[in-house]
């Protein structure tokens, strides 16, 4: 059987997610799958986000980060999605991303893709489920699987607790509150092994 190709599309202003994409690559690349490391396009101004110096750090150093087209959707079996909240929904850039999959859903190219997702916020209650589960629902709109890690490994607790995607609080330093990485290796491989049930149900 094929390998499961995974795309981690993330975003990230000051490089928290682009962490756990990275943890998320190292987990899915030791269980076999072909991964994809991807940004979506930054929608903000220049001048916003020089303001900010470790928003512009971040930035420069992930340059050459491949930005997610729509051919890397049609290519992936699995998706894994990492993103802050904003206001207990998801980030304007990663919601404009998704408004263009238009197409691919019309044409059906979006059913099937085994999905599963993370995000982060500076306090506890800052939103982090609510982003996940507004993520969720335009995978149902395209017929995705969705792959929440639930509780099934201990690693999930230590992680924070959250049975919809791990989500992590960060500190005004940038520091990531909870013994996260085992949880996101965790929901990486166990995404990628939903991944290979899908793809060999689908090769019978």
């Amino acid at each position: 059987m094929t390998n499961v190709n995974l795309a981690i599309i993330y975003y990230s202003s000051t490089g928290t997610n682009y962490k756990l994409a990275k943890w998320a690559e190292e987990a899915a690349k030791d269980a076999g799958a072909d991964v994809k490391v991807l940004k979506v396009p930054e929608l903000a101004p220049a001048a916003a986000i020089e303001s900010n110096p470790a928003w512009k750090a971040h930035v420069e150093a992930t340059k050459d980060v491949p930005t997610v087209t729509l051919d890397d959707l049609e290519w992936a079996d699995a998706i894994i999605f990492s993103a802050p909240t904003r206001f207990g929904n998801v980030p304007g850039q990663l919601k404009q991303f998704l408004d263009t999959t238009g197409g691919l859903w019309f044409q059906g190219k979006l059913v099937n893709k085994v999905v599963s997702a993370m995000s982060s916020a500076q306090n506890p209650h800052g939103g982090q489920e609510q982003t996940i589960l507004q993520l969720y629902t335009t995978m149902y709109h395209w017929g995705a699987i969705v792959a929440a890690p639930g509780y099934t490994d201990p690693a999930i607790f230590a992680g924070g607790g959250n049975p919809y995607g791990t989500s992590v609080t960060v500190d005004q330093n940038g520091n990531i509150a909870e013994d996260a990485e085992a949880a996101v290796k965790h929901q990486a491989k166990r995404t990628v092994q939903v991944a290979q049930w899908v793809k060999k149900g689908l090769q019978k």
